[in-house]
């Protein structure tokens, strides 16, 4: 089973000037594109070949490295790019009570979000997650991925360079106060969450 490279959810000027489509089409149709022909080409003729790419992120930690760097990243941005959305009211229901319970309150949880993406060291991930029924704030660096762990991602933010700089240059902060305040796709989360189980990459 070869990946595809699923379709951005929105238009690519939709989220502009946040993220312009400039930098989605390199961000998405050469970075994220490169992430999945790599991986085609390491499970081709392998055992891997017919699993799901949850199932080769698995497997390959820690015994593979190139397969799964690769492989973790094909997910990550397919999880990042629903993570966004054009326009947003905020969360509700559930959701919204969870929020409030392990952060007092969205604008809390918004700054924490912020807070931990900017003084993360070098590139990564800023994941929103629940665990035992609890929400937390993680970070993960390079190609990690809360893909095969013990927390249900709920929305993540990418925060490696090629992210942001053609729109914000160095400056994370501007981008992750753009995305984190007009843009995270809290229908998506309140989803996660109401599946209990992780997101599954459709391509």
């Amino acid at each position: 089973m070869a990946f595809s490279l699923i379709p951005l959810p929105f238009d690519n000027e939709a989220i502009a000037p946040a993220i312009t489509a400039e930098t989605f089409s390199y961000h998405h149709g050469k970075h994220h594109q490169a992430y999945v022909d790599k991986t085609n080409a390491a499970i081709e003729g392998t055992a891997h070949a017919d699993k799901s790419l949850e199932e080769i992120v698995a497997a390959s930690r820690g015994s593979d490295q190139g397969l799964f760097n690769n492989s973790a990243q094909t997910w990550n941005h397919g999880f990042y790019w629903h993570s966004l959305t054009p326009s947003t009211s905020g969360p509700s229901g559930d959701l919204a009570d969870k929020i409030d319970e392990a952060f007092g309150s969205l604008d809390k949880l918004k700054e924490e979000l912020k807070s931990k993406g900017a003084g993360h060291f070098a590139s990564g991930w800023v994941w929103l997650a629940e665990k035992g029924g609890k929400l937390s704030v993680e970070d993960s660096h390079d190609a990690d991925t809360l893909a095969d762990s013990d927390f249900n991602p709920l929305l993540v933010i990418d925060l490696w360079e090629h992210a942001y700089y053609l729109d914000h240059q160095n400056a994370r902060p501007s981008y992750l106060s753009a995305v984190v305040d007009g843009h995270l796709n809290w229908d998506f989360a309140a989803e996660n969450l109401s599946r209990g189980s992780t997101w599954a990459y459709p391509g």
